[in-house]
């Protein structure tokens, strides 16, 4: 499979291999020189507070949860 870079210097993907993959715009990669005209190219661990902010706007809204009365435990 072959690719260019564009006008801007960038590395196009195809998008078989993004589709292959779940690679999604503003993922990050390493680029490595192995040798001449050979290159190694990795995707970046997603930092491991991603998607935390979407998960917890995502909570149920405030009064969703309803405290039940419970019998106190001091005699037992």
């Amino acid at each position: 499979m072959t690719t260019s870079i564009s006008s801007k210097g960038q590395i196009v993907l195809p998008a078989e291999i993004r589709r292959q993959d779940g690679i999604e715009p503003g993922q990050r990669f390493n680029i490595e020189r192995v040798d001449r005209g050979e290159y190694r190219l990795m995707l970046c661990a997603p930092p491991s507070n991603e998607g935390l902010v979407d998960w917890l706007l995502a909570c149920p809204g405030k009064g969703f949860f309803v405290p039940i009365e419970s019998e106190s435990t001091e005699t037992l």
